[in-house]
């Protein structure tokens, strides 16, 4: 059966999309810890990202690093941070979070609610800064 993340990449769930290779998707998350919270994804689906193989595990962070870049350019943060939790969807998945401290990285902290049309300018101003 396919994840959640597996149907937004086949199109069949929408997404706010910022970037996408032969083998990696990127997306806002709709349950954003902050505005440009940004999902990066294998196409391949595997659960656990440390099963990946490593070719393939090494690709997915250059990946990230230019969705990271990104992020950077378009939201006001002193950096980007990265997490991989991989509780909630048996999709290996990295979180890129724009932060200004270590606090805004907590996932237990009550999401944002953006409207659709914000999410969508975002994705597409980030969408603008990435360069694969």
């Amino acid at each position: 059966m396919a994840t959640i993340f597996s149907k937004i990449i086949a199109g069949e769930i929408p997404s706010f999309k910022v970037a996408e290779s032969e083998r990696f998707y990127a997306f806002l998350d709709i349950n954003p810890v902050s505005a440009g919270h940004t999902l990066v994804v294998p196409k391949n689906e595997t659960d656990y990202i440390f099963d990946m193989e490593s070719e393939e595990f090494s690709s997915m962070f250059a990946f990230a690093q230019k969705v990271a870049k990104g992020i950077k350019e378009v939201i006001p943060c002193k950096r980007v941070g990265v997490a991989v939790l991989g509780l909630e969807v048996p999709h290996a998945h990295i979180h890129l979070i724009p932060i200004n401290s270590e606090s805004d990285m907590d996932f237990r902290k009550a999401k944002i609610k953006l409207e659709n049309s914000k999410m969508a300018d975002i994705a597409n101003a980030i969408k603008s800064k990435i360069k694969l």
